[in-house]
């Protein structure tokens, strides 16, 4: 697992360094531009740091080609595949809304109109479309690629669920800036785990991005690229931010604990839907490549 160690590494050691350097680093970008909060001074070090990180695990794994990054597939290949995994992910999250609805579990926002809507659906798009390309490629590309190779199907497919699924529960926080004191980076790391202290408020959730994380593992292994994924994953998301933009969970509804507080949409429900899809892959015989020589 020395592969999965290296990338759990490049993001916990680097929130670490941010952490420890966030005061005097805030204190150059204040003295430059005092607007900036000191919340976003330190989140964009980290992601510079976070790219430092991460290219030293690259190189350091030897993950070279477009192969081991998940772009193998020739150009006219990888966008039919996108575009396929795009059509299957918004046809397999789409049911989750409409039973939802009909579960009377959403309540339509008190501002809704049609523009709410268009606005969300070109935003969910976009959303969908940058999440997917980012977290893919990191995740079901060079994680993905480089534990394979280390330690095998199984090591892959739980290293990159679970990383993938932790991190999505690291929570924002803002410090004010009278209270900006040399400890405010620790304390703004501290604040990034603070959902893992009530782990109960965010199990449906934790399962249910694992459980989607483990999916497109599979289609990775299965299709010897990323691009189904980056099309399932756009997908997905792209119902679940048009949803959102336009309803509110009823907490009040009798089934409202089958979605989860913390994105008003995934949580049990979700959860069970992306079990069966797993065991109809594997049902199919998805623990296979397609063909020999076609798993990246």
């Amino acid at each position: 697992m020395r592969a999965a160690l290296w990338f759990l590494a490049a993001i916990l050691g680097t929130l670490l360094i941010a952490a420890l350097l966030g005061w005097p680093v805030w204190q150059v970008a204040h003295a430059w531009q005092p607007e900036w909060p000191f919340h976003k001074v330190v989140s964009r070090f980290w992601q510079l740091l976070l790219l430092v990180g991460l290219v030293l695990a690259v190189r350091r794994l030897g993950l070279r080609g477009r192969d081991d990054w998940g772009y193998g597939l020739e150009r006219g290949r990888f966008i039919c595949q996108l575009l396929a995994g795009l059509a299957i992910g918004f046809a397999t999250m789409l049911p989750m809304t409409i039973a939802m609805q009909c579960l009377g579990l959403l309540v339509w926002r008190p501002d809704f109109t049609a523009t709410l809507l268009l606005n969300g659906i070109a935003a969910g798009a976009l959303t969908g479309l940058a999440v997917a390309i980012v977290e893919e490629t990191f995740f079901r590309g060079l994680m993905f690629r480089a534990v394979l190779r280390e330690s095998g199907l199984a090591a892959a497919l739980w290293s990159t669920a679970l990383l993938y699924s932790a991190i999505h529960f690291l929570a924002r926080a803002r410090i004010p800036q009278a209270e900006i004191g040399w400890d405010s980076g620790i304390a703004l790391l501290g604040s990034a785990f603070s959902r893992y202290a009530d782990p109960a408020s965010i199990v449906d959730s934790f399962v249910t991005l694992l459980l989607v994380g483990l999916i497109l593992g599979l289609v990775r292994h299965r299709t010897g690229s990323i691009a189904a994924g980056i099309g399932l994953h756009m997908g997905w998301v792209w119902v679940i931010k048009s949803t959102t933009s336009v309803t509110a969970l009823d907490a009040n509804a009798r089934w409202s604990f089958l979605v989860g507080s913390f994105d008003g949409y995934t949580g049990w429900l979700v959860a069970g839907w992306a079990a069966l899809m797993l065991a109809v892959a594997f049902a199919c015989g998805w623990l296979r490549p397609a063909a020999a020589g076609t798993a990246r």
